[in-house]
């Protein structure tokens, strides 16, 4: 895997033109002046890595998707980050491809993101990245999670706590591409939705349509 993204990494980046664009990262706490060389919000708690996620989510699809995909799955021009390890290697080659860019034959085909959008932004964008489900990883779930998402779209009371324990059951063996150990599924999407204080049926059964859909 790791030579395989080598290899690919060499490949023509399309992105030279794309315009960089800002990322809210105020609800952080400070990670210093240097660069990190591993991913700092694995290891700051799951409020942290839970908002790193959401925040990574929306500034990689303002600045990431066009050439990378929708949802981290690369159309095969660029590096499909799904696969880069979430470890030390793998934060390694990111951070150096994210702040400096990528410039072939002269011609910048990646342009570099940080000193624009800063650490930050980056490591945000980064936990998103690792956390994304592998290919196929919903299909044996596929079935189960629609009827729970029709279940969940017509809810109006009752026992939570069977379906929260389902859900929990079937994000845990959702596995990521890099290899880190909880894959932003649908299935944690929907889970984290209604296992809480106020639970949001509607937009829980949402994140499953958008999800299932996402995964055909």
């Amino acid at each position: 895997m790791t030579l395989g993204l080598i290899v690919v990494a060499g490949q023509v980046f399309a992105h030279g033109d794309v315009a960089p664009q800002a990322v809210n990262t105020d609800a952080f706490p400070e990670v210093g002046e240097e660069w990190a060389l591993e991913n700092p919000y694995r290891s700051m708690g799951e409020d942290v890595w839970s908002t790193a996620i959401r925040i990574g989510d929306s500034g990689y699809n303002q600045n990431c998707a066009r050439c990378h995909g929708l949802g981290v799955v690369s159309g095969g021009l660029a590096p499909d980050l799904r696969y880069l390890e979430a470890d030390e290697y793998g934060d390694e080659w990111y951070t150096e491809r994210f702040r400096d860019g990528y410039t072939q034959n002269g011609i910048t085909k990646m342009p570099a993101f940080g000193e624009l959008l800063g650490q930050k932004a980056a490591w945000a964008i980064r936990t998103y990245i690792e956390t994304r489900p592998d290919d196929g990883a919903l299909d044996e779930h596929s079935a189960r999670l629609e009827e729970i998402r029709d279940e969940l779209g017509g809810w109006q009371d009752g026992d939570t706590q069977p379906l929260i324990a389902e859900l929990r059951k079937i994000a845990e063996q959702i596995e990521t591409g890099s290899g880190a150990p909880v894959a932003d599924s649908a299935a944690f999407r929907a889970l984290t939705l209604i296992d809480r204080k106020n639970p949001n049926f509607a937009e829980a059964a949402n994140q499953l349509t958008i999800g299932l859909s996402a995964a055909r």
